[in-house]
């Protein structure tokens, strides 16, 4: 199988805490895989170690079969979650900056158009808002012409119109042949972008696949939402289990037909039922809790 980015048992210690222990990834080229996790899951860790910003305390680390050197550095880009832009510049001038740090570099004319910065080029760094920031910080992520982009969050704070433009953005830089990784805790963009996920919590990965595969295989196919004061104690005495959720119950079925049949027969009310699929946010859940994170 062809590889560009490969981690075989990643272990990260630091003092009284293991924040990854013993993960192992292999990223095909081409494709954006996404790297979800709770807080303290160990997720910027690892990102960190696969940018070769940190060493791993043990395992390996290969960039098209190579470990990361020099090479890697001038091959990758990276957008990270907080970047402090050089004060009193222009977009235009941040631009010129960082492509002096690279031997190679993409066209300055396709960048801007790439990422719609022609309305703002003369404008400081400073007076952007934070969509044009984001669009920015894509656009120098991108100024060496990288064959692997890492996005770390990069729709944080956006206000939803801007992170669809920026969803648009992220799948016309996939179209040009880039392989991009992203972390987000928007369970939606990662549905919408990424080709593979892993899910990790507590520093181990917790489940790997297509957004399709991993609905498909940790749950029913369809999810019936009732409210609690239609159900009352009628499930007692069918098969369906139900779990609460807010002031709805929730039934899991593969058989729809066959559900709502001994609804009915039980005395439950239909008139407020609603049908929906399964959501990457769902399985999320499921895995890492609903337990608040520091």
């Amino acid at each position: 199988m062809n590889v560009i980015l490969q981690a075989t048992g990643l272990i990260k210690r630091y003092p009284g805490l293991t924040a990854v222990d013993g993960i192992s990834l292999t990223i095909r080229p081409g494709i954006c895989f996404g790297l979800l996790g709770p807080n303290g899951a160990g997720k910027t860790t690892t990102i960190e170690m696969l940018e070769g910003i940190h060493a791993p305390t043990q395992g390996t680390i290969l960039y098209k079969g190579e470990p990361l050197g020099a090479r890697y550095r001038q091959e990758v880009g990276i957008q990270f979650q907080h970047t402090a832009l050089q004060e009193f510049l222009t977009v235009r001038e941040t631009l010129t900056m960082f492509s002096k740090l690279y031997e190679r570099t993409a066209s300055a004319a396709e960048l801007i158009e790439l990422c719609a910065l022609g309305e703002f080029l003369d404008r400081d760094t400073r007076k952007l808002s934070g969509g044009q920031r984001q669009r920015l910080l894509l656009a120098v992520a991108l100024i060496n012409d990288p064959e692997l982009v890492f996005l770390d969050e990069p729709t944080t704070g956006l206000d939803p119109q801007a992170r669809r433009n920026f969803w648009d953005l992220v799948s016309l830089v996939k179209s040009r042949g880039k392989t991009v990784v992203l972390t987000t805790h928007y369970m939606e963009e990662a549905y919408a972008l990424c080709d593979e996920i892993v899910i990790m919590d507590k520093g181990k990965i917790m489940a790997q696949g297509t957004p399709v595969q991993l609905l498909t295989e940790h749950f029913g196919d369809v999810v019936i939402q009732l409210p609690k004061t239609d159900v009352g104690t009628r499930l007692a005495n069918t098969p369906l289990q139900g779990v609460e959720g807010g002031d709805f119950i929730e039934i899991q079925t593969h058989e729809l037909h066959t559900a709502l049949t001994t609804l009915i027969a039980a005395g439950v009310s239909l008139a407020q039922l609603r049908i929906r699929a399964w959501t990457l946010e769902d399985l999320f859940i499921a895995l890492t809790g609903k337990g608040l994170r520091a």
